[in-house]
């Protein structure tokens, strides 16, 4: 009986080293075939880059979304991952230092392809930077999630078919790219939420990963057999403080920009109330409400004349403590005609 016991937990740990060594594979730029994967890395990153740099300036989500399925920025922070849980310095040094250059060139390739646009690429004039430079609380819990996913198609090879999913979810060059491209565009606060962007999709998929293999047991696994176990007990509580360290602190900047973007959506949202008030009954309505630099709000009203009273609606915001010098009211007389002549329209 206890023959068979040992049997079997040999057999589970054999089966678990295999898997450690699927890993490495699949996450470790190191071995014989070490410079192919230098190679395939580096082609597929410039490619990935500059499909999502075209990708964001159309403002074509089909693009980006393919760019994020031939980006390979996935390999170096998983590597980052398995290395720290394992004791391996050298792959992590290794994998951290070809995420960082991985992260420069992407960000480099936006810089320059942003060279040959016209027109600045802002939050404010395209839809995939919005969406990206402005980064709270909500897409780090999203990336918290698909980051145990791609841990978990990681540790076990019959679920590994989801990883296109996760390299679209777990977005890593578009942020890299936009932040190139608002960097060029002369925006360094948008570029740096791009930045923070990626930081936590990276915070994520570390500490996930962390938590995710030492559920399955790899963390108790060690690399050197002469380890003592009190040392590898240190070396793991290590490694997990310092993946939480980096969560808690990106958690902070990110806190900051969802009370930011609460503020403004409340701002917006005053302001809508005041002018639907005073266009109610009227021919006018809103026909679009953005905020631009400096925290302008900007509202377009469309309609037919006679104009509503403007001052009414400003001394109404005043009053509600709305600072009026930062809201921007444009009402564009509308028009239709058809064959029988003109007739008034909102």
């Amino acid at each position: 009986m206890t023959s068979d016991a040992g049997a079997a937990r040999t057999s589970r740990w054999g089966a678990k080293l295999n898997t450690v060594d699927y890993m490495r594979d699949s996450v470790f730029f190191d071995g014989p075939t070490a410079r192919s994967m230098h190679t395939r890395f580096w082609l597929l990153l410039l490619l990935a880059s500059s499909i999502a740099t075209a990708g964001i300036v159309a403002n074509s989500t089909a693009t980006v979304i393919g760019a994020m399925i031939v980006a390979p920025l996935m390999r170096p922070i998983q590597g980052t991952m398995v290395a720290t849980v394992l004791g391996d310095r050298v792959n992590l040094v290794r994998s951290i230092v070809i995420m960082l250059a991985g992260a420069g060139a992407a960000v480099g390739t936006g810089f320059v392809l942003g060279l040959l646009v016209v027109q600045p690429v802002l939050a404010s004039t395209n839809d995939q930077v919005a969406a990206r430079v402005s980064p709270g609380i909500i897409d780090l819990f999203a990336a918290l999630a698909t980051g145990v996913v791609g841990s978990i198609a990681l540790v076990r090879k019959d679920i590994s078919d989801t990883l296109p999913g996760v390299a679209i979810a777990i977005s890593l060059v578009p942020p890299l790219c936009v932040a190139g491209l608002t960097l060029e565009s002369g925006a360094p606060d948008q570029a740096l939420g791009a930045v923070l962007l990626f930081a936590t999709n990276v915070a994520a998929i570390l500490a996930t990963g962390s938590v995710v293999m030492a559920i399955y047991g790899f963390s108790r696994l060690r690399l050197d057999p002469a380890e003592d176990e009190e040392h590898a007990r240190v070396r793991r509580a290590r490694s997990y403080i310092t993946m939480f360290v980096m969560l808690g602190l990106i958690a902070i900047p990110l806190a900051f920009s969802t009370a930011g973007a609460i503020e403004r959506q409340s701002r917006i949202g005053q302001v809508t109330s005041f002018v639907e008030e005073a266009t109610e009954g009227s021919k006018w309505s809103i026909v679009s409400i953005t905020e631009r630099e400096n925290d302008v709000i900007y509202v377009i009203v469309k309609g037919s004349l006679p104009l509503p009273d403007v001052n009414a609606v400003y001394d109404s915001m005043g009053e509600a403590g709305i600072d009026t010098s930062t809201v921007i009211l444009e009402f564009i007389p509308s028009y239709t005609f058809d064959v029988n002549g003109e007739r008034d329209s909102f």
